[in-house]
Order: C-alpha cells, then sequence, then structure tokens
C-alpha cells in the first residue's frame, strides 16, 4: 500500500499545469500590508516644451484577451475619452486575434489607425502581419518614422506576456511570440543606440511580468523610461483615458511623469474594480542601468564564485533565499512557472550570503526605480524581477541563456545549479580558481536525496509526526511541504486534499514535524485541493483548481496573517504557451462552483491519479473560504523535500484518524 500511495504522489509532483495568478476578490477580508505607492507626492519636472509633437506607438497584439473579452477594444475606447491636441497622436497597428469585438478592425488584415485631434481613422490597410514576428515590429516602428515625425515617442506593447524566458506577444492566428532577442533586434533594425539622447521617451508594457532586468537591458539606449509589471497584469490593465489627457494637456511632462500617472491611474482603476490586491506597476529610469548592471553582474560573479567553494551548501541556502523572496506568475507545479524573482527581495534576503554585492545591488535598484505602485499582496517588490531557476528545469534555462541581455555571470550560475558544472567561459570571473581543478559531480547531479525517498516517520510522545534528518540530508534541501490526503476504504478511493508549507521545521536540528489540527481551508464549507503559491510574513496564497460554470479555472485566494481570515482574489483560466492568463473571472452570485481534487483506486491496479469532481454549489454573497475541521476518517499524510534544483522525494506516509476531536497518529500498514 504504501508504494502504490508513493507512485500517486510522485505522478502529482511531476505534473505541472500551467494556472496563474489571479486577482479578482469577492469579498474583503483583511488587507495583507496594504497597497503601496512610491514616492507617492513626487513632482517630476516638465522637461520639454509645451508646443513639441509627440507620437504614441501602440502595439496590440488581440489575442485571446480580445476575442474572448473584448480587452482591446475596451482600452481603445478609454483612448477614446481622452482629447487630443493637434501636437499629440497616437498611431495604432492592431492584429493578432480571432475576432474583433469592434465595427473598425479585421481579423484577417493588418490593422493601422490614427488618433488625434480630428478622431480616429484609419490611415493604411495591409494584408495580415504576424504579431509575434520581430519583423512586423520592426515594419511598425520604421512606419511611424517615416510618416509621423515627432520630438518624442512613446512606445506602448499591449497582450499577454511571459518574463524573461518567454517573451511576449502571442498572436492568436499564427502562436508565434516575440522573444526578448527580437524586440532589441526589432528596435536596432529603425533606431541607433543613444544612451544620451535615445529615440524613445518611454516605452511601456501593458502585458505581465516583463518588468525584468532583462527586458530593461534590452532597451538601454533606446528609451529614457521602461513602464512594465513584474506580476501578471488583471484584465482590465492600464487606464488609457487618464495617462493620455495628461499627456495631452501638457506635452511639456517628461518621460518620469508619463510613466508615474501610468502607474498611479491603473492602481486607481485596479481598486474601483477590486483587482488591485496582487498589482505591481513600475518606472525604471535606464538611463541608470549602467550602475545597476554592474551591481547585479557583480551579484552574480559573488554567488559564482561561493558556489565553486561548495555547491551543495551555496546552492541549498541560495534555495532558501529565493523560495523567501517575492516572485511572480506562480512558480508551483499547480500554477506552472516564469521563474521570475524580485531582484531587490532577493538581495534583501541574500545579506549574509552574498555580503559583498547585496547592498551595492539593493541601492543600484533604489535609485533605477523612480516610481512604483504595489498592492496588499505584492508589498516587498523592488520593480524589477529577474530569473531564477525554480522549475529546475533545463528547458527553461536553456531558453534563459539564449537571451542576450541576461548577464553571464548569471548563465554560468545557474547553469552550475543546472548542469552541475561551471563553464569554461566563466574562467575570467573565477578570480584564480582553475575551474579544471573542481570535483565533477557524478553525472552532473550535485544533490542526491535518495536516501529520504521513504523515509521512515516516527511518533514522538506527544502524538507527533516527525523526521529526523542528518546536517549532509539538509544540505540538500531547499523546501519541506506536507501532502495530505483523504482515505476512503469504503469507497475504495483516494482523494489528494493538496500539499501545505504548514510543518515546523528546525533547520538547526533537522527536526521536522507535523502541524495537523484536523482542519483544512473550505469553500462554503467544502473541502478543496490546495497549492501554496507565496509565503510571505503577512500573508500566504494559494491556488485552488474548480470548475466555475462548468469551466477548468483556478481560483486564487490569499490568507492574511494578520486578520486570520482568508480572501478570494477570483479565478483564471487555463493558458498555454508560457504566456500568463489576464482574463479575470470575478465571482458573482448564481455561479456553480465544483471542487476538483485528484483520486485513485485503493486496490485497484491504476498507478495514475484522475481528476475528480467532489461538491457542487452555487455561490452566494456570502460565500467566502475558512478553516475548517475535517470530518471523521482517516487521513494520510507525508512530509515532502525539495532540492534546489526542484527534484523531490516524500517520506513514509503516517496515518491520522480523525474521531471528534481526538486525533490519533499511526503507522500506515
Amino acid at each position: 500500500m504504501q508504494r502504490r500511495f508513493k507512485i500517486f504522489f510522485l505522478l502529482m509532483t511531476l505534473t505541472a499545469l500551467i494556472l496563474t495568478s489571479g486577482c479578482v476578490e469577492v469579498q474583503e477580508v483583511g488587507g495583507g500590508s496594504g497597497g503601496s505607492t512610491s514616492n507617492p507626492s513626487a513632482n517630476f519636472a516638465d522637461t520639454f516644451n509645451p508646443q513639441d509633437n509627440w507620437l504614441v506607438y501602440w502595439y496590440i497584439c488581440g489575442s485571446n484577451l480580445e476575442s474572448g473579452n473584448a480587452a482591446a477594444t475596451n482600452d481603445l475606447n478609454e483612448m477614446l475619452q481622452a482629447k487630443l491636441p493637434a501636437n499629440v497622436k497616437v498611431l495604432i497597428e492592431a492584429g493578432g486575434t480571432n475576432q474583433w469585438h469592434n465595427a473598425l478592425m479585421r481579423s484577417g488584415e493588418t490593422n493601422l489607425y490614427l488618433y488625434d485631434s480630428e478622431g480616429l481613422r484609419e490611415i493604411a490597410t495591409a494584408a495580415y502581419s504576424d504579431m509575434g514576428d520581430a519583423e512586423t515590429l520592426a515594419t511598425f516602428l520604421n512606419y511611424g518614422k517615416e510618416k509621423f515625425p515627432a520630438d518624442h515617442k512613446v512606445f506602448v506593447f499591449w497582450d499577454h506576456g511571459g518574463g524573461s524566458v518567454f517573451g511576449l506577444c502571442q498572436d492568436e492566428r499564427t502562436g508565434n511570440i516575440l522573444t526578448l532577442n527580437e524586440v532589441r533586434d526589432a528596435f536596432a533594425a529603425v533606431y541607433d543606440v543613444n544612451a544620451e539622447n535615445p529615440p524613445f521617451e518611454v516605452i511601456g508594457f501593458d502585458t505581465c511580468l516583463m518588468a525584468t532586468y532583462e527586458m530593461a537591458n534590452d532597451l538601454y539606449g533606446f528609451a529614457h523610461y521602461m513602464v512594465a509589471s513584474e506580476e501578471v497584469e488583471p484584465g482590465n490593465g492600464w487606464e488609457y483615458t487618464s495617462w493620455l489627457k495628461s499627456l495631452g494637456e501638457n506635452p511639456a511632462m517628461s518621460g518620469a511623469k508619463i510613466g508615474q500617472i501610468i502607474c498611479d491611474s491603473y492602481y486607481r482603476d485596479c481598486e474601483k474594480t477590486w483587482t488591485e490586491s496582487t498589482v505591481t506597476l513600475s518606472v525604471i529610469d535606464l538611463t541608470k542601468l549602467p550602475n545597476l548592471r554592474t551591481a547585479y553582474e557583480n551579484f552574480g560573479i559573488e554567488a559564482l564564485r561561493l558556489s565553486a567553494q561548495n555547491p551543495r551548501q551555496f546552492f541549498t541556502m541560495l534555495g532558501r533565499t529565493a523560495n523567501n523572496s517575492e516572485n511572480y506568475g506562480g512558480n508551483n507545479r499547480r500554477q506552472g512557472y516564469y521563474d521570475m524573482v524580485d531582484i531587490g527581495d532577493l538581495a534583501r534576503n541574500a545579506q549574509n550570503l552574498l555580503p559583498q554585492s547585496s547592498k551595492t545591488l539593493i541601492r543600484a535598484l533604489d535609485d533605477a526605480v523612480i516610481h512604483k505602485v504595489n498592492g496588499p499582496y505584492r508589498s516587498r517588490g523592488s520593480g524589477l524581477s529577474s530569473y531564477y531557476p525554480y522549475d529546475g528545469s533545463v528547458e527553461m534555462f536553456d531558453m534563459y541563456a539564449n537571451v542576450a541581455a541576461a548577464p553571464d555571470a548569471h548563465k554560468y550560475l545557474y547553469n552550475h545549479l543546472i548542469y552541475g558544472k561551471i563553464p569554461a567561459a566563466a574562467q575570467p570571473l573565477m578570480q584564480g580558481t582553475d575551474l579544471q581543478s573542481l570535483p565533477q559531480p557524478l553525472g552532473g547531479h550535485i544533490f542526491n536525496i535518495s536516501d529520504l525517498d521513504d523515509i521512515k516517520i516516527q511518533i514522538d510522545r506527544k502524538n507527533n509526526a516527525f523526521v529526523q534528518l542528518t546536517n549532509e540530508q539538509l544540505e540538500n534541501i531547499s523546501s519541506i511541504r506536507c501532502n495530505l490526503a483523504y482515505l476512503d476504504e469504503a469507497n475504495d478511493i483516494i482523494l489528494n486534499l493538496g500539499s501545505d508549507s504548514n510543518v515546523k521545521i528546525d533547520w538547526s536540528k533537522g527536526t521536522v514535524t507535523d502541524n495537523f489540527t484536523a482542519t483544512w481551508m473550505m469553500l462554503d464549507g467544502h473541502p478543496v485541493y490546495i497549492e501554496v503559491t507565496a509565503v510571505d510574513p503577512n500573508y500566504i496564497l494559494y491556488a485552488i483548481p474548480i470548475k466555475l460554470n462548468g469551466v477548468r479555472v483556478n481560483l486564487e485566494a490569499a490568507y492574511d496573517i494578520k486578520a486570520k481570515q482568508y480572501k478570494i482574489f477570483g479565478a483564471r483560466g487555463l493558458e498555454s504557451g508560457g504566456m500568463a492568463d489576464r482574463n479575470l473571472i470575478k465571482l458573482k452570485s448564481g455561479d456553480r462552483i465544483t471542487t476538483l481534487h485528484y483520486g485513485m483506486t485503493i486496490s485497484g491496479a491504476d498507478t495514475d491519479f484522475t481528476e475528480v469532481e467532489v461538491d457542487t454549489f452555487t455561490v452566494s454573497q456570502n460565500t467566502n473560504l475558512a478553516d475548517e475541521r475535517l470530518g471523521d476518517g482517516e487521513y494520510l499524510y507525508c512530509f515532502e523535500f525539495v532540492t534546489p534544483n526542484n527534484e523531490s522525494a516524500t517520506s513514509q506516509f503516517i496515518n491520522f484518524t480523525v474521531a471528534g476531536n481526538t486525533i490519533t497518529t499511526n503507522e500506515l500498514e
């Protein structure tokens, strides 16, 4: 029995469904640490002549955001509410969707429009161009440069985004996506790099996950400021009326002021639509990139040199640091992985591990990020993220290694983690360490947790289940969680209730103890399957797979530690191809929810799990999440040990018998 359950949980561990973060709320309970705005009273001075000409490029890759939810059409309507003077124009290229929800644009053509003091009008017709192709982007840039020369320019990307690894703008008709390399190549095909006087005042991303160091590094010399989000954006996205109207009223304003207005109006709009819980948006002064680049590269160099001295110990400590740092897009086996960590939070948490470079990096970030907004459940973000291999995937790392703007030191560092070897090309950074003399790990594996697989769980005098780990075993582990399942022998089924971080860990003594209290998260009294997506001193974020009105989605929620209450953000659909889903589904009275679990028979020969629909009920005004008492019965519990490269092993199972207020702990027969 132990072996069959072991196979079941290992299969669960290997499954990674791409579900992305949500931020719609159905009830207000608590508020994390409170939303924040940096420099709330900052007065960014006007820097230009009021008579100067402005051209705003708007690159709208409509994708399923438009075909499914009319999101691009809604933002175009917001634009139309901003009256513009003769010296401010918006040039629009729109495509990349199977269906437009307006009477102007056609899905089988390249749509070129101009919005100015005379209104919105079509200015050219052309055969369809792939919005996920660098040539399409370069052609649009060149068209604007030749047809509408301006003193100052703004460029806005609109669509999905997937961070440094995946890129942005997935064309729904072709499936193609712009990589970071392609974005830079497109700009370089039309404009020369000019760090002193870049061709664009602002380049912005009304997309998810693109406030990354790598993206900023790519745009250095092409723009003065970058505006982008570290986290998944909600479906409402930027609020186009406010910032375009402000630019029209004051064409003398600087790019810094434009960025500030974009951020602040975005956050206000999210508050109005109850989508502010996990939002981020920041303004980066790209003229500060040289100092930031040096600081971030030195951070990687220090880490690389330490990894050479004791790779297992160093990467374990770095992994624990990254796990405790704010990261974006999910980065867990239920939501999938985008592998993006906040640089500032990582540096703050790594000050003891990387003392020579952390503080300098924090200062450089504070200097470069001149304004930002953060929702109450994304309060620690510095404004810029970067790649960290949470998933340990060779494929993801290889994609990152191909990003030209990524620092070599970090590529070498993560190559060491993923492949177990520092490349020979890293030798000039190693300060005298001869790479050829370093011991090579067997088969390229730094970590070994084979002795933790099926490790025996013991029971102490207080009826608690625990495991005792040696120092050598601890050196292989970056995180520990628990798995819980319901054992129903009468109906011959085991149902997995999910994975949680609610375990007691004494890292100094190597003792890991259960914290099982016979309670579990329940939605209107119905037990749900859960996965932890983030742990913060003020809150814990969860992903909960459900069916909403018959459609498979991911419910997002937070446990507010101070308020001791849960808050439901809302639901998101599934997304593929590396692009985060911005489609927010707000729960409303009358919706039908079906809880989903993962099950297998006890007596049968099946070794794979099956998604099981368990309870169906109707959403009401009082629908809520709460920790409630589990019913009487048998529950299976095990510890799961995870390495810095995301390999895992599970202990033997222990049996908890719940009868009323009594919990009995027994070894599983």
